[in-house]
C-alpha cells in the first residue's frame, strides 16, 4: 500500500510539518552539521560522511522509496511555516493484524523549548491514525532523555516498559523507555 504523505495537509490551516521533498538533502545536511554536537548524545555515532550533502541526499531518496513501498512517512518539521528545523518520521509501518508503526523525531537546538516537537508529533500521530488507519504508534527514548519523554507525555503516549541495551546510541548500548499511543478512533483502523 502506498502511503500518500500529502493526504490531510490540504485541510490543515496551520501545520508545523510537511512531507519530505526530493530536494531536502542539502538543507537537512546543513542542519545536521550545525547541530552535530547537540544531537550526538541522542543518536547513533556517525562518521563525517553522514553529514555531507551527498549522504543526506541518499538518505532522502531512501526515505522517499520507503514511503512509496508503504513502510514509512517521512516529514520535515518547519519553523514559521518554511524553515526546516528537524524531522519526524512514521517508520516500520506494519499492516495486517498489527496496524502499527514506530515514530522518531529530532529538532535543531535553536528550535527547542517552544512546543514545536509536541506539535509535530501530534500532527504525525493524527496522520497515523486518521489518514493511515493505524491502531498504534510506538516510540522509544533514552531513559535519561527527560525532554523527549515530556513531549511524548504531552501528546498522550504512555510508557509500557523499559528495554535494556535497546539501541546503540552515542557509541554504546543504552536502555530505553518504551511508549505507545493507541488510536482514539478504533473505527478508523484498517481491517487486516
Amino acid at each position: 500500500m502506498h502511503l500518500d504523505a500529502e493526504v490531510g495537509w490540504q485541510s490543515r490551516t496551520v501545520s508545523v510539518t510537511r512531507p519530505l521533498a526530493a530536494d531536502d538533502g542539502p538543507v537537512l545536511a546543513a542542519l545536521l552539521r550545525a547541530n552535530r554536537a547537540y544531537l550526538s548524545p541522542w543518536q547513533p555515532a556517525r562518521g563525517d560522511d553522514h553529514f555531507t550533502d551527498g549522504a543526506q541526499q541518499q538518505a532522502v531518496e531512501k526515505a522517499l522509496g520507503d514511503r512509496e513501498r508503504g513502510a514509512s512517512v517521512p516529514l520535515v518539521v518547519v519553523a514559521g511555516g518554511a524553515e526546516p528545523v528537524g524531522t519526524v518520521t512514521l517508520q516500520s509501518v506494519i499492516r495486517g493484524s498489527f496496524q502499527s508503526c514506530s515514530v522518531g523525531y529530532w529538532l535543531a537546538e535553536h528550535a527547542q523549548g517552544g512546543g514545536l516537537a509536541t506539535a509535530a508529533l501530534r500532527e504525525a500521530t493524527q496522520l497515523a491514525f486518521h489518514d493511515l488507519g493505524l491502531h498504534r504508534v510506538q516510540a522509544e527514548t533514552l531513559v535519561h532523555n527527560v525532554r523527549s519523554q515530556r513531549v511524548l507525555d504531552r501528546v498522550g503516549f504512555v510508557p509500557y516498559g523499559t528495554a535494556e541495551a535497546y539501541l546503540k546510541i552515542a557509541g554504546r548500548w543504552q536502555d530505553h523507555v518504551l511508549y505507545q499511543l493507541l488510536t482514539p478512533r478504533p473505527d478508523l483502523v484498517l481491517s487486516p
